[in-house]
Protein backbone atom coordinates (compact mmCIF):
# COMPACT_ATOMS: atom_id res chain seq x y z
CA UNK A 1 0.00 0.00 0.00
CA UNK A 2 1.39 3.39 -0.91
CA UNK A 3 2.12 6.07 1.65
CA UNK A 4 -0.84 8.07 0.45
CA UNK A 5 -3.27 5.20 0.83
CA UNK A 6 -1.82 4.37 4.25
CA UNK A 7 -2.47 7.92 5.43
CA UNK A 8 -5.97 7.93 4.00
CA UNK A 9 -7.07 4.34 3.63
CA UNK A 10 -10.67 5.23 2.82
CA UNK A 11 -9.84 7.67 0.05
CA UNK A 12 -12.09 7.06 -2.94
CA UNK A 13 -12.65 9.08 -6.09
CA UNK A 14 -16.43 9.33 -6.42
CA UNK A 15 -17.96 8.61 -9.81
CA UNK A 16 -21.48 9.08 -11.19
CA UNK A 17 -22.72 5.98 -9.40
CA UNK A 18 -21.57 7.31 -6.04
CA UNK A 19 -23.72 10.49 -5.97
CA UNK A 20 -25.99 9.17 -3.27
CA UNK A 21 -23.01 8.56 -1.00
CA UNK A 22 -21.39 12.00 -1.28
CA UNK A 23 -24.49 14.22 -1.59
CA UNK A 24 -27.28 14.89 0.85
CA UNK A 25 -30.75 13.68 -0.20
CA UNK A 26 -31.73 17.27 -1.08
CA UNK A 27 -28.56 17.83 -3.12
CA UNK A 28 -28.96 14.53 -4.93
CA UNK A 29 -32.16 15.70 -6.57
CA UNK A 30 -31.59 17.39 -9.95
CA UNK A 31 -32.15 21.15 -9.95
CA UNK A 32 -35.42 22.20 -11.55
CA UNK A 33 -37.91 25.05 -11.71
CA UNK A 34 -40.35 24.10 -8.99
CA UNK A 35 -43.27 26.43 -9.77
CA UNK A 36 -44.29 26.93 -13.37
CA UNK A 37 -47.37 27.23 -15.55
CA UNK A 38 -48.15 27.32 -19.21
CA UNK A 39 -49.46 30.53 -20.72
CA UNK A 40 -52.84 28.80 -21.04
CA UNK A 41 -52.77 27.95 -17.34
CA UNK A 42 -52.08 31.58 -16.40
CA UNK A 43 -54.86 32.92 -18.62
CA UNK A 44 -57.36 30.46 -17.12
CA UNK A 45 -56.65 31.63 -13.56
CA UNK A 46 -58.85 34.07 -11.67
CA UNK A 47 -57.22 36.58 -9.34
CA UNK A 48 -58.72 39.07 -6.97
CA UNK A 49 -58.00 42.65 -8.04
CA UNK A 50 -55.22 44.46 -6.14
CA UNK A 51 -56.34 45.90 -2.82
CA UNK A 52 -55.98 49.67 -2.94
CA UNK A 53 -55.43 51.84 0.10
CA UNK A 54 -55.80 54.92 -2.14
CA UNK A 55 -57.15 53.94 -5.59
CA UNK A 56 -54.72 54.79 -8.35
CA UNK A 57 -52.03 55.90 -5.90
CA UNK A 58 -51.29 53.35 -3.14
CA UNK A 59 -51.83 49.64 -3.78
CA UNK A 60 -51.08 46.59 -1.67
CA UNK A 61 -47.36 45.86 -1.45
CA UNK A 62 -44.47 48.19 -0.67
CA UNK A 63 -44.77 51.84 -1.69
CA UNK A 64 -41.76 54.14 -1.29
CA UNK A 65 -42.86 57.70 -0.50
CA UNK A 66 -39.84 59.93 -1.08
CA UNK A 67 -39.11 63.62 -0.90
CA UNK A 68 -36.60 66.13 0.46
CA UNK A 69 -36.62 67.04 4.16
CA UNK A 70 -39.46 69.34 5.28
CA UNK A 71 -41.36 68.95 2.00
CA UNK A 72 -44.41 67.59 3.86
CA UNK A 73 -44.03 63.79 3.64
CA UNK A 74 -45.05 63.23 7.25
CA UNK A 75 -48.07 65.52 6.93
CA UNK A 76 -49.08 63.57 3.83
CA UNK A 77 -48.56 60.20 5.53
CA UNK A 78 -50.56 61.18 8.60
CA UNK A 79 -53.32 62.68 6.46
CA UNK A 80 -53.60 59.54 4.34
CA UNK A 81 -53.63 57.38 7.46
CA UNK A 82 -56.50 59.39 8.92
CA UNK A 83 -58.44 59.38 5.64
CA UNK A 84 -58.22 55.59 5.36
CA UNK A 85 -58.99 55.00 9.04
CA UNK A 86 -62.04 57.27 8.75
CA UNK A 87 -63.09 56.13 5.28
CA UNK A 88 -63.04 59.64 3.79
CA UNK A 89 -61.43 61.11 0.69
CA UNK A 90 -57.67 61.02 0.23
CA UNK A 91 -56.29 64.40 -0.85
CA UNK A 92 -59.86 65.65 -0.53
CA UNK A 93 -60.71 64.00 -3.87
CA UNK A 94 -60.22 60.20 -3.95
CA UNK A 95 -62.77 58.08 -2.02
CA UNK A 96 -61.07 55.37 0.07
CA UNK A 97 -62.39 52.27 1.80
CA UNK A 98 -62.32 52.42 5.57
CA UNK A 99 -59.98 50.11 7.48
CA UNK A 100 -57.43 49.95 10.31
CA UNK A 101 -54.09 51.73 9.79
CA UNK A 102 -50.79 51.37 11.65
CA UNK A 103 -48.66 54.52 11.67
CA UNK A 104 -45.10 54.13 12.99
CA UNK A 105 -44.03 57.73 13.65
CA UNK A 106 -40.45 56.89 14.56
CA UNK A 107 -39.16 60.48 14.58
CA UNK A 108 -42.03 61.93 16.62
CA UNK A 109 -43.17 62.11 20.23
CA UNK A 110 -46.68 61.62 21.59
CA UNK A 111 -46.95 65.38 22.19
CA UNK A 112 -46.02 66.23 18.60
CA UNK A 113 -48.42 63.61 17.27
CA UNK A 114 -51.24 65.09 19.33
CA UNK A 115 -50.55 68.54 17.89
CA UNK A 116 -50.43 67.23 14.35
CA UNK A 117 -53.52 65.08 14.76
CA UNK A 118 -55.50 68.02 16.12
CA UNK A 119 -54.57 70.14 13.13
CA UNK A 120 -55.24 67.49 10.48
CA UNK A 121 -58.48 66.25 12.05
CA UNK A 122 -60.09 69.66 12.27
CA UNK A 123 -63.70 69.02 13.24
CA UNK A 124 -63.50 65.27 12.60
CA UNK A 125 -63.49 62.77 15.46
CA UNK A 126 -60.23 60.90 16.09
CA UNK A 127 -60.65 57.36 14.70
CA UNK A 128 -60.02 54.31 16.88
CA UNK A 129 -58.89 52.54 13.70
CA UNK A 130 -55.64 54.51 13.54
CA UNK A 131 -52.91 53.00 15.74
CA UNK A 132 -49.85 55.18 16.35
CA UNK A 133 -46.49 54.14 17.77
CA UNK A 134 -43.20 55.97 18.17
CA UNK A 135 -41.00 52.91 18.77
CA UNK A 136 -40.52 49.61 16.94
CA UNK A 137 -37.55 47.23 16.65
CA UNK A 138 -35.66 47.23 13.33
CA UNK A 139 -37.17 44.79 10.86
CA UNK A 140 -34.31 42.23 11.09
CA UNK A 141 -34.47 42.32 14.90
CA UNK A 142 -38.15 41.46 15.19
CA UNK A 143 -39.82 44.54 13.74
CA UNK A 144 -41.34 42.50 10.92
CA UNK A 145 -42.81 40.08 13.48
CA UNK A 146 -44.19 42.95 15.57
CA UNK A 147 -45.94 44.42 12.52
CA UNK A 148 -47.22 40.98 11.53
CA UNK A 149 -48.64 40.52 15.04
CA UNK A 150 -50.54 43.81 14.72
CA UNK A 151 -51.87 42.70 11.34
CA UNK A 152 -53.01 39.41 12.89
CA UNK A 153 -55.02 41.42 15.43
CA UNK A 154 -56.42 43.65 12.66
CA UNK A 155 -57.34 41.32 9.79
CA UNK A 156 -59.12 44.12 7.90
CA UNK A 157 -56.09 46.43 7.97
CA UNK A 158 -55.55 48.47 4.83
CA UNK A 159 -52.29 50.30 5.40
CA UNK A 160 -49.03 50.34 7.39
CA UNK A 161 -46.96 53.55 7.36
CA UNK A 162 -43.29 53.52 8.42
CA UNK A 163 -42.03 57.08 8.95
CA UNK A 164 -39.10 56.98 8.40
CA UNK A 165 -37.89 53.74 6.83
CA UNK A 166 -34.25 54.39 7.81
CA UNK A 167 -35.24 53.88 11.46
CA UNK A 168 -36.53 50.37 10.77
CA UNK A 169 -34.34 48.96 7.99
CA UNK A 170 -31.63 47.64 10.34
CA UNK A 171 -27.97 46.91 9.62
CA UNK A 172 -26.75 45.40 6.37
CA UNK A 173 -25.47 41.83 6.24
CA UNK A 174 -21.66 41.64 6.47
CA UNK A 175 -20.07 41.72 3.03
CA UNK A 176 -23.29 42.63 1.21
CA UNK A 177 -23.06 45.19 -1.56
CA UNK A 178 -24.94 48.47 -1.15
CA UNK A 179 -27.47 47.37 -3.81
CA UNK A 180 -28.05 43.97 -2.21
CA UNK A 181 -28.41 45.58 1.22
CA UNK A 182 -31.01 48.07 -0.04
CA UNK A 183 -32.90 45.37 -1.93
CA UNK A 184 -32.93 43.07 1.11
CA UNK A 185 -34.08 45.86 3.43
CA UNK A 186 -37.14 46.66 1.31
CA UNK A 187 -37.65 42.97 0.58
CA UNK A 188 -38.12 42.22 4.27
CA UNK A 189 -40.96 44.75 4.46
CA UNK A 190 -42.36 43.50 1.16
CA UNK A 191 -42.66 39.94 2.45
CA UNK A 192 -44.95 41.05 5.27
CA UNK A 193 -46.93 43.34 2.96
CA UNK A 194 -47.41 40.54 0.41
CA UNK A 195 -48.27 37.91 3.04
CA UNK A 196 -51.08 40.08 4.40
CA UNK A 197 -52.13 41.89 1.19
CA UNK A 198 -51.71 45.31 2.80
CA UNK A 199 -50.27 48.56 1.46
CA UNK A 200 -47.00 49.48 3.18
CA UNK A 201 -45.81 53.10 2.88
CA UNK A 202 -42.10 53.52 3.54
CA UNK A 203 -41.25 57.20 4.00
CA UNK A 204 -37.79 57.90 2.62
CA UNK A 205 -35.57 60.76 1.44
CA UNK A 206 -34.30 61.85 -1.97
CA UNK A 207 -30.82 62.91 -3.00
CA UNK A 208 -29.84 66.56 -2.76
CA UNK A 209 -29.12 66.73 -6.49
CA UNK A 210 -32.22 66.91 -8.66
CA UNK A 211 -32.80 64.90 -11.83
CA UNK A 212 -35.09 64.81 -14.84
CA UNK A 213 -36.00 61.23 -13.87
CA UNK A 214 -37.67 61.28 -10.46
CA UNK A 215 -36.75 57.62 -9.83
CA UNK A 216 -33.04 58.45 -9.82
CA UNK A 217 -33.63 60.97 -7.03
CA UNK A 218 -34.43 58.25 -4.46
CA UNK A 219 -31.65 58.25 -1.86
CA UNK A 220 -29.58 55.07 -1.87
CA UNK A 221 -29.04 52.56 -4.66
CA UNK A 222 -31.50 51.38 -7.29
CA UNK A 223 -32.11 48.40 -5.01
CA UNK A 224 -34.67 50.40 -3.01
CA UNK A 225 -36.91 51.30 -5.93
CA UNK A 226 -36.19 47.94 -7.58
CA UNK A 227 -37.55 45.97 -4.64
CA UNK A 228 -40.54 48.27 -4.04
CA UNK A 229 -43.82 47.72 -5.84
CA UNK A 230 -44.31 51.46 -6.38
CA UNK A 231 -42.31 54.63 -5.93
CA UNK A 232 -43.82 58.02 -5.16
CA UNK A 233 -41.73 61.20 -5.17
CA UNK A 234 -43.16 64.42 -3.70
CA UNK A 235 -41.72 67.67 -5.01
CA UNK A 236 -42.49 71.18 -3.83
CA UNK A 237 -40.52 74.38 -4.30
CA UNK A 238 -39.37 75.95 -1.05
CA UNK A 239 -41.89 78.42 0.43
CA UNK A 240 -44.53 77.43 -2.14
CA UNK A 241 -47.76 75.60 -1.45
CA UNK A 242 -48.20 73.75 -4.73
CA UNK A 243 -46.39 70.46 -5.31
CA UNK A 244 -46.41 67.44 -7.57
CA UNK A 245 -46.62 63.77 -6.57
CA UNK A 246 -44.91 61.56 -9.16
CA UNK A 247 -46.11 57.94 -9.08
CA UNK A 248 -44.93 54.81 -10.87
CA UNK A 249 -45.07 51.10 -10.07
CA UNK A 250 -45.97 47.55 -11.00
CA UNK A 251 -49.71 47.79 -10.37
CA UNK A 252 -50.15 51.55 -10.66
CA UNK A 253 -50.09 53.59 -13.85
CA UNK A 254 -47.34 56.18 -14.06
CA UNK A 255 -48.89 59.53 -13.28
CA UNK A 256 -48.37 62.98 -11.82
CA UNK A 257 -50.78 64.58 -9.36
CA UNK A 258 -50.88 68.31 -8.74
CA UNK A 259 -51.31 69.03 -5.03
CA UNK A 260 -51.41 72.05 -2.76
CA UNK A 261 -50.44 72.15 0.90
CA UNK A 262 -52.49 74.06 3.46
CA UNK A 263 -50.19 74.71 6.46
CA UNK A 264 -53.11 75.81 8.68
CA UNK A 265 -54.82 72.44 8.22
CA UNK A 266 -51.68 70.35 7.67
CA UNK A 267 -53.41 68.92 4.62
CA UNK A 268 -52.50 68.09 1.05
CA UNK A 269 -55.33 68.70 -1.42
CA UNK A 270 -55.51 67.64 -5.06
CA UNK A 271 -55.68 70.39 -7.69
CA UNK A 272 -57.64 70.32 -10.92
CA UNK A 273 -55.91 70.03 -14.25
CA UNK A 274 -52.58 68.53 -15.36
CA UNK A 275 -49.66 68.75 -12.97
CA UNK A 276 -47.58 70.73 -15.46
CA UNK A 277 -50.02 73.64 -15.22
CA UNK A 278 -49.11 73.99 -11.56
CA UNK A 279 -45.35 73.78 -12.09
CA UNK A 280 -45.13 76.97 -14.12
CA UNK A 281 -45.89 80.60 -13.44
CA UNK A 282 -49.46 81.87 -13.51
CA UNK A 283 -49.09 83.50 -16.95
CA UNK A 284 -47.71 80.32 -18.51
CA UNK A 285 -50.38 78.19 -16.85
CA UNK A 286 -53.09 80.52 -18.21
CA UNK A 287 -51.66 80.27 -21.73
CA UNK A 288 -51.45 76.46 -21.51
CA UNK A 289 -55.07 76.18 -20.38
CA UNK A 290 -56.23 78.42 -23.23
CA UNK A 291 -54.25 76.55 -25.91
CA UNK A 292 -55.54 73.17 -24.79
CA UNK A 293 -59.02 74.26 -25.83
CA UNK A 294 -58.00 76.61 -28.65
CA UNK A 295 -54.88 75.20 -30.34
CA UNK A 296 -53.34 77.12 -33.20
CA UNK A 297 -53.90 80.58 -31.71
CA UNK A 298 -51.66 83.62 -32.14
CA UNK A 299 -50.50 85.68 -29.16
CA UNK A 300 -53.13 88.29 -30.08
CA UNK A 301 -55.95 85.74 -29.89
CA UNK A 302 -54.56 84.35 -26.64
CA UNK A 303 -54.24 87.80 -25.08
CA UNK A 304 -57.82 88.71 -26.02
CA UNK A 305 -59.09 85.33 -24.79
CA UNK A 306 -57.47 85.41 -21.37
CA UNK A 307 -57.42 89.14 -20.72
CA UNK A 308 -53.64 89.58 -20.57
CA UNK A 309 -51.51 92.25 -22.22
CA UNK A 310 -50.50 91.34 -25.76
CA UNK A 311 -46.80 92.17 -25.33
CA UNK A 312 -46.64 90.01 -22.20
CA UNK A 313 -48.30 87.05 -23.93
CA UNK A 314 -46.07 87.39 -26.99
CA UNK A 315 -42.86 87.37 -24.94
CA UNK A 316 -44.08 84.53 -22.74
CA UNK A 317 -45.02 82.38 -25.76
CA UNK A 318 -41.54 82.86 -27.21
CA UNK A 319 -39.96 81.77 -23.94
CA UNK A 320 -42.29 78.79 -23.61
CA UNK A 321 -41.37 77.75 -27.15
CA UNK A 322 -37.69 77.88 -26.24
CA UNK A 323 -38.37 75.84 -23.08
CA UNK A 324 -40.29 73.17 -25.00
CA UNK A 325 -43.62 73.98 -23.32
CA UNK A 326 -45.20 75.11 -26.61
CA UNK A 327 -44.97 74.13 -30.26
CA UNK A 328 -45.28 76.65 -33.12
CA UNK A 329 -47.00 76.36 -36.48
CA UNK A 330 -46.84 78.68 -39.48
CA UNK A 331 -48.20 82.16 -39.04
CA UNK A 332 -46.99 82.50 -35.45
CA UNK A 333 -49.68 80.16 -34.13
CA UNK A 334 -49.03 78.17 -30.97
CA UNK A 335 -50.26 74.91 -29.50
CA UNK A 336 -49.41 72.54 -26.65
CA UNK A 337 -46.91 69.83 -27.74
CA UNK A 338 -48.75 66.65 -28.60
CA UNK A 339 -51.94 68.50 -29.51
CA UNK A 340 -52.36 68.34 -33.32
CA UNK A 341 -52.43 71.55 -35.30
CA UNK A 342 -55.83 72.80 -36.38
CA UNK A 343 -55.66 73.77 -40.06
CA UNK A 344 -57.54 76.75 -41.25
CA UNK A 345 -58.11 78.38 -37.88
CA UNK A 346 -59.31 81.90 -38.71
CA UNK A 347 -56.93 84.57 -37.48
CA UNK A 348 -57.58 88.28 -37.01
CA UNK A 349 -56.55 90.59 -39.78
CA UNK A 350 -53.09 92.08 -39.44
CA UNK A 351 -52.96 95.49 -37.91
CA UNK A 352 -50.26 97.82 -36.73
CA UNK A 353 -50.55 96.05 -33.38
CA UNK A 354 -49.83 92.50 -34.50
CA UNK A 355 -48.34 92.87 -37.93
CA UNK A 356 -45.22 90.80 -38.41
CA UNK A 357 -45.95 88.61 -35.41
CA UNK A 358 -44.44 85.39 -36.66
CA UNK A 359 -42.65 84.35 -33.51
CA UNK A 360 -41.65 80.74 -33.55
CA UNK A 361 -41.88 80.21 -37.30
CA UNK A 362 -38.14 80.39 -37.72
CA UNK A 363 -37.93 77.12 -35.77
CA UNK A 364 -39.91 75.38 -38.52
CA UNK A 365 -38.82 77.30 -41.59
CA UNK A 366 -35.15 78.27 -41.38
Amino acid sequence: MSAMSADRPHLHVAGPDDAAEVLSPEQARPARIRTSWTAADIMAMEFAPPKWAVPGVLSEGVNLLCGPPKVGKSWMSLGLGLDVALGGKAFGAIPVERGPVLYLALEDTARRLQNRLGKVLGQRKAPAGLTLATECPPLPQGGDQAIAAWLDRNPNARMVIIDVFAKLRGHSAPGASAYDADYAAVGRAKKVADDYGVAFVLVHHVRKAGSDDFLTEVSGTNGLAGAADATLVLKRARNQGDGVLHVTGRDVDENEYALTFDPAAGAWQMLDGPAEDHQVGETRATILRFLRTTPGSTPKVIADGVGLAYDNVKRTCQRMLADGQLAADTGGRYRVPGVPAVPGVPQPALSSENEGDTSGTAELWP
